[in-house]
């Protein structure tokens, strides 16, 4: 049995996430890990209303808040323990992770 870890990053700081990014892929190429990606999704522009008071009747607002936030999702197929390490890494507080593992049967093994 195979494992595919699905890893996204998100950052609205794109440095720090390119960063971590080549960081991911020097490892991966470093274990001789299949890696696929990055690759890029396109930055998502955000817009978060500012409320001058935090009565609810009271309609005033500043200029929103708007910002970017930038996608990068790769794939290491097998290398469970490097999956594992790289999941469990502590990441700036401007970097989100999710990791997503896959079981992938090979053809012929039958479920038990």
């Amino acid at each position: 049995m195979t494992f595919v870890t699905r890893l996204t990053l998100q950052s609205g700081d794109r440095a720090a996430l390119d960063g971590i990014v080549d960081d991911i892929k020097t490892s991966a190429e470093r274990k001789g890990a299949a890696l696929k990606g990055p690759h890029s999704r396109p930055p998502t522009n955000l817009s978060v209303p500012q409320h001058q008071r935090l009565h609810a009747d009271d309609g005033r607002e500043f200029p929103s808040w708007q910002y970017t936030v930038f996608t990068r999702e790769l794939e290491i197929h097998g290398h469970d323990s490097l999956a594992r390490n790289i999941a469990s890494q502590n990441f700036p507080d401007s970097v989100h992770i999710e990791a997503e593992v896959e079981q992938i049967r090979g053809m012929g093994q039958g479920q038990r």
